[in-house]
């Protein structure tokens, strides 16, 4: 595992974020290179990378996918290999990600699979929710299209090495958007000659309860920012915008409480005589496991005698890997990264270099059981 902690090292000290990752493309290219891959597909969806290795027969396509960004925080940790770029620092373990896929190469490059492909797609922009769409949305997507896709991820508060599984929901869908209302500025001493938003945005707020009680199933809508006017204490605030993220189990759900709120959003615009406009930012589908996928996996990790815990809900953060399970049959499980192990996106976290053998052993393991499941 020397020179692939060391590969992660190297990731580490040298991040790049959400549409930059360029030379981090670079470093995987320049590592799996020489390990004589059948396809190498580079540029996919901006900076991704693809990974083909093909089987002694035909078969069923595999395809394993990593992350390839970084997150623009301040790291604070004090390892060795401490990032080299201010305010850009790996603190969700995708350096780790990219150096267990890179491990899962070396095995493929020394035996190749019994029958089928097997794909290693190196995805950019996770964080952003980008990255997924413009991987998918590449034409040449479709030549590497797998018939069942699989992802992993680090989860600090769990065992070491544990799995952490889910059958169905594993991760919720969520998006950022942002409902601009546009009124009339007026002299502060005559409020009543403008149109202040702050009404309509204060009312929207203490909507929220009534419209997720709307809705049958989990949902959640949180405030992520609020501003109304300028510090200008002689005008009354002529515009004023609401940011939330809003988040679902269930994919139609989740599109549901996009468009009741938008319609209260409208609603409140036509009341106050205020215009609207609403954009919306990070979208991240629902990641949903599929049945067959999960079996398949669940095997792997019972033929690795693996500590394996079902989560008894999903968990609420997002996950890009979602749009995956949205176009194909796909199947997300976490690693636990300790329990002790700062959690993901602080300043201090860093993936724990153990991890990478236990990843490489699961991924590698589900290449070899597939043909077992009568797929």
């Amino acid at each position: 595992m020397n020179d692939l902690i060391q590969l992660r090292h190297k990731l580490h000290q040298n991040p790049e974020i959400a549409g930059e990752e360029r030379e981090t493309s670079h470093k995987i290219l320049e590592f799996i290179k020489p390990l004589s891959p059948d396809i190498i597909l580079e540029g996919l969806g901006g900076t991704g990378l693809a990974f083909v290795f093909k089987g002694k027969r035909s078969g069923k396509r595999l395809l394993f996918r990593c992350e390839l960004d970084a997150l623009p925080i301040e790291e604070h940790g004090t390892p060795l290999y401490k990032s080299l770029i201010k305010r850009k620092a790996h603190l969700c373990g995708h350096d780790g990600h990219m150096a267990i896929l890179c491990g899962l190469a070396q095995k493929l490059s020394q035996k190749r699979p019994d029958s089928g492909e097997v794909v290693l797609l190196f995805q950019p922009a996770e964080e952003t929710g980008e990255g997924a769409k413009r991987v998918l949305g590449d034409p040449r997507f479709e030549s590497i299209r797998p018939d069942y896709a699989f992802a992993l991820h680090n989860l600090p508060g769990f065992p070491l090495h544990q799995i952490i599984t889910r059958k169905g929901t594993f991760a919720a869908g969520s998006t950022g958007v942002t409902y601009l209302f546009e009124g009339k500025t007026s002299h502060a001493a005559h409020p009543s000659d403008g149109i202040n938003p702050a009404p309509a945005i204060s009312q929207m707020i203490l909507d929220i309860p009534s419209i997720l009680k709307e809705l049958d199933r989990f949902a959640l809508a949180t405030v992520i920012q609020v501003s109304v006017g300028s510090l200008a204490y002689g005008t009354s605030a002529g515009s004023g915008r609401l940011s939330l993220t809003l988040r679902a189990f269930d994919q139609k759900i989740l599109e549901q409480l996009i468009d009741k709120m938008e319609d209260k959003a409208k609603s409140l615009a036509k009341d106050n005589k205020l215009r609207l406009s609403i954009s919306y930012q990070e979208s991240f589908a629902v990641s949903t496991n599929d049945l067959k996928a999960s079996a398949i996996a669940e095997e792997a990790f019972e033929s690795l005698n693996l500590d394996s815990v079902e989560n008894p809900e999903p968990f609420r953060w997002s996950e890009d890997f979602g749009l995956f399970s949205q176009s194909c049959p796909s199947y997300l499980f976490g690693l636990g990264s300790g329990e002790n192990c700062p959690q993901l996106h602080e300043p201090t976290y860093d993936f724990p270099d153990e991890l990478i053998e236990t990843g490489v052993q699961v991924f590698e393991k589900i290449t070899q059981i597939k043909t077992l499941q009568g797929l």
